[in-house]
C-alpha cells in the first residue's frame, strides 16, 4: 500500500532557508504518512552536510552538477512513493496542518489533479502568484504593458493573477505555483513528469496545462497557508531573470500553442524580454546617476546666476568680464572636486547622512583653493567665487535631500542608522538566547520578550503572545523575531498576516542556531558581527577600494616601460590593467574558492591575500580562513602590501 504524501525540496545553496523549511515539514507530520526526498544541485554552502547531520530521516540525493528544478524533482518523482507529490520549494514554511489538509481535499476531490495554497511573503502579504491563469497571447499583452496591474480585479485585464477570484475562497484555477505544487501521482502517470527542456522556470505553467488537458482540474486551496521567502537564489529584478524566464514562456508557447498563436506569443515574449530588461537596465542606471546628474546641473545652474550678479554688481562689469572658459570649463572643474569629495566622505551612500556632505564640500573647497593658489594668475578668478560657489553646493545638495526626504521619497532622502525595538517571542530559555546573541553583536535600542504559552509569570517578560498587536502599538515595534522552535508556523504566520499592514518586519530564529531568516534575507550572527568590524562591502571601503584600483592603474600605466620587463607575464599586466580600469576586475581580492560565495561579493581578482605570503602553498582551510580575514578587517594598507609582495604577478 503507498503511503498518503512524498515531500520533494530542489535545493540550490539555500542552507539556512532550506533547515527551516524541513524543520517545519516534519512538524506537519502529524497523522500523514510521508517521506521527504531533498535533491540537491551541487551546492557549495553545506546544505548537504546540514541535512545529513540534521534530518538523517531525509532521502538526501547528492547531484554533483546543477541540473535544473525539472530534472531534479523528476528524479525524486521516480522512486517517490506516495499517493500525492508535493513540489515545495526550500524558501518556504507550512503550518503544522498543511499537509493532513490537502491531502483530505484531494481524497474529498478525485477530480483534482493539482493543488496549490495560499502564499504569504515573509513580511505578512498575500503573494498573488498563489493562483494563476494560463499566459495566453492576450493574458500575456496586458500583462507586458501593465494593464493587469492597474486592473488586478478585471476579469479581462486580471486572468494572470485571477484578481477577480476571492483569495480567500476555493477555486478552480488554471496554473498552480511551482513553490508549492500538490499532484495526484495517478495523474503523472497520463501527463508525465516535468518537462526538462525549462530548467528553472516556466515548467509549472507546463504542468498545470498538462494537468487540465489530461481531464483534471487544479485547484487553489486557500484553507492552509504558507510562508514563501520567494527569491533568495534568484532575484527577481535582474536581467538574467527576465531572460531565462521570458525564454521559458516560449519554449511554453511553441510547445501547446497552434503555430499562429505560437508565433503572436512569441513576439510579444520577445518584445517583453528587451523591454523588461531595457527597463532593468535604466532603473539600475538611474539609481547610480540620478543624484550625481541632479547635482551637477542644480550647482552649475546657481552657479551661472552667482557669476552674473557677481560680475555685474561687484565688478561693476558692463560687460562679459569672465570669459567664456570660466564657466564651460573651470566651473565643471570646481563642481566635478566639490562631487568627487562628496563621494569620498560618504556624502552619496545610503543612508544619506548631512554631515557627510557637509564634510566632503568643506574638503572639496580646501583643494580647489589650494590648486588655485598655484594656478597661474590668468586662471586666478575669484577666491569669493569659489567660496560663495562652495556655499551654494553645500545648501543645494542638503536642500534637496531634506526635500526628497520631507516628501518621502523612497531611497531619495535623509536617512539614519535608527536602531531598531525589536520583541522577540518564545518561551522557556529561547528568547533570552536570542536577545544575549544580538546584543553581542548590535546595539538594539529597545529588546523585549513576549511570553509565547508556558502562563509562567516573570519580569522579563513584557507582555503575552496574545497581546502583541497592542505591544507593537504601545512599545513602537520595528522588527518581531519569533522562535520557530517554540511557536507553531500556524500561529507565527497568523500573527503575521493580523500585523501585515504595521510597520514591523518579522523573522523567524529556529533552535539552538546562530542565525535569523527574514523576509527575503538571512541575518547570521557571524556576518553581524563582520560589518560592525570592519567588512570590505562597507561603503566607504568599497570607495576606497574602487580609489586603490583606479591609483594603482593609472601608476601601472605610467610606469608600463619599466613594468612589462620585471613582472612575470608582460602581455597579462596589460589586460590586467585594461579589465581594472573597465570594472571587470580588483587588483586584489579572495582566493578562489568554492565557498567564496558566503563572503561579501568582490570582483574577480588578479593578486589575493596568500600573495602576501612569498612560496608558501596553503590548504583549503587556511586559504578560506585567510579569505575571512581579509573581509571582515580590510585595510588599504593591507592592499598595498599584497601589491608589492605579488608585484611580478600582476600578469597573472
Amino acid at each position: 500500500m503507498k503511503m498518503d504524501l512524498s515531500v520533494i525540496i530542489v535545493n540550490y545553496n539555500v542552507k539556512y532557508f532550506l533547515e527551516q523549511c524541513l524543520k517545519s515539514v516534519f512538524n506537519a507530520t502529524d497523522g500523514i504518512d510521508m517521506e521527504v526526498f531533498v535533491v540537491d544541485n551541487n551546492s557549495v554552502d553545506g546544505s548537504q552536510q546540514m541535512v545529513k547531520d540534521k534530518f538523517p530521516q531525509v532521502h538526501l540525493i547528492d547531484n554533483k552538477e546543477n541540473l535544473g528544478f525539472s530534472k531534479a524533482n523528476n528524479q525524486a518523482m521516480a522512486i517517490a512513493k506516495g499517493r500525492y507529490m508535493l513540489l515545495l520549494n526550500p524558501d518556504t514554511v507550512v503550518e503544522d496542518d498543511t499537509f493532513r489538509k490537502v491531502v483530505a481535499f484531494m481524497d474529498e476531490h478525485p477530480d483534482a489533479g493539482g493543488l496549490g495554497v495560499k502564499m504569504l511573503d515573509g513580511k505578512g502579504h498575500f503573494l498573488p502568484e498563489s493562483k494563476r491563469g494560463l499566459p495566453t497571447p492576450s493574458v500575456a499583452f496586458y500583462k507586458i504593458f501593465g494593464l493587469s496591474a492597474l486592473f488586478p480585479k478585471s476579469r479581462i485585464f486580471g486572468k494572470y493573477h485571477l484578481g477577480f477570484l476571492d483569495k480567500d475562497k476555493v477555486h478552480e484555477v488554471e496554473v498552480l505555483s511551482g513553490a508549492f505544487m500538490m499532484l495526484r501521482t495517478e495523474t503523472l502517470k497520463k501527463t508525465g513528469f516535468l518537462d526538462e527542456d525549462f530548467f528553472m522556470y516556466g515548467e509549472d505553467i507546463d504542468m498545470s496545462y498538462r494537468i487540465t488537458k489530461a481531464g483534471f482540474k487544479n485547484y487553489y486551496f486557500p484553507n492552509t497557508r504558507i510562508i514563501h521567502y520567494k527569491g533568495e537564489s534568484t532575484k527577481k529584478s535582474s536581467i538574467n531573470y527576465v531572460f531565462v524566464f521570458y525564454n521559458a514562456m516560449i519554449i511554453f508557447a511553441k510547445k501547446h500553442f497552434s503555430k499562429n498563436n505560437a508565433k503572436l506569443f512569441s513576439f510579444f515574449i520577445n518584445l517583453a524580454i528587451y523591454f523588461r530588461a531595457s527597463l532593468a537596465i535604466f532603473n539600475r542606471f538611474v539609481k547610480r546617476v540620478f543624484w550625481p546628474v541632479f547635482d551637477f546641473a542644480l550647482i552649475y545652474t546657481g552657479y551661472f546666476f552667482i557669476k552674473n550678479y557677481w560680475e555685474h554688481q561687484y565688478m561693476m562689469a558692463d560687460y562679459q568680464y569672465y570669459p567664456p572658459y570660466f564657466m564651460q570649463i573651470i566651473v565643471p572643474a570646481y563642481i566635478l572636486v566639490w562631487m568627487f569629495s562628496a563621494w569620498l566622505s560618504g556624502g552619496y551612500d545610503k543612508p544619506v547622512k548631512l554631515f557627510r556632505i557637509i564634510r566632503g564640500i568643506g574638503l572639496g573647497t580646501v583643494i580647489i583653493l589650494v590648486i588655485y593658489a598655484l594656478l597661474p594668475i590668468s586662471l586666478r578668478f575669484s577666491r569669493a567665487l569659489i567660496l560663495m560657489g562652495g556655499l551654494w553646493a553645500l545648501i543645494s545638495m542638503i536642500s534637496t535631500r531634506s526635500l526628497f526626504h520631507i516628501l518621502k521619497f523612497k531611497n531619495l532622502g535623509v536617512g539614519s542608522d535608527k536602531n531598531k525595538r525589536i520583541l522577540i517571542a518564545g518561551n522557556n530559555d529561547e528568547p533570552s538566547r536570542i536577545a544575549t546573541l544580538i546584543r553581542a553583536h548590535s546595539n538594539p535600542a529597545f529588546i523585549g520578550l513576549v511570553n509565547y504559552g508556558n502562563n509562567i509569570k516573570s519580569d522579563i517578560y513584557i507582555g503575552e503572545f496574545s497581546q502583541l498587536k497592542e505591544i507593537v502599538e504601545v512599545y513602537k515595534i520595528d522588527e518581531i523575531i519569533f522562535c520557530g522552535g517554540e511557536i507553531p508556523s500556524q500561529e507565527i504566520i497568523d500573527k503575521m498576516s493580523e500585523l501585515a499592514h504595521q510597520q514591523v518586519s518579522f523573522k523567524i530564529a529556529p533552535p539552538e542556531s546562530l542565525y535569523i531568516i527574514g523576509s527575503n534575507s538571512i541575518d547570521t550572527f557571524e556576518d553581524m558581527f563582520m560589518v560592525n568590524i570592519n567588512a570590505i562591502n562597507k561603503p566607504s571601503n568599497e570607495r576606497i577600494k574602487k580609489l586603490f584600483d583606479l591609483i594603482v592603474s593609472g601608476g601601472l600605466v605610467v610606469s608600463l616601460p619599466l613594468t612589462v620587463f620585471v613582472v612575470k607575464k608582460p602581455l597579462g599586466i596589460i589586460k590586467n590593467i585594461f579589465s581594472v580600469l573597465f570594472g571587470r576586475k580588483t587588483w586584489i581580492g579572495y582566493n578562489e574558492l568554492p565557498d567564496n560565495k558566503r563572503l561579501p561579493k568582490l570582483r574577480k581578482s588578479v593578486l589575493n591575500p596568500a600573495d602576501a605570503f612569498k612560496g608558501k602553498e596553503f590548504d583549503l582551510k587556511t586559504l578560506s580562513n585567510l579569505n575571512s580575514l581579509y573581509a571582515r578587517e580590510y585595510k588599504p594598507e593591507n592592499d598595498l602590501s599584497i601589491f608589492l609582495k605579488g608585484f611580478r604577478e600582476l600578469g597573472r
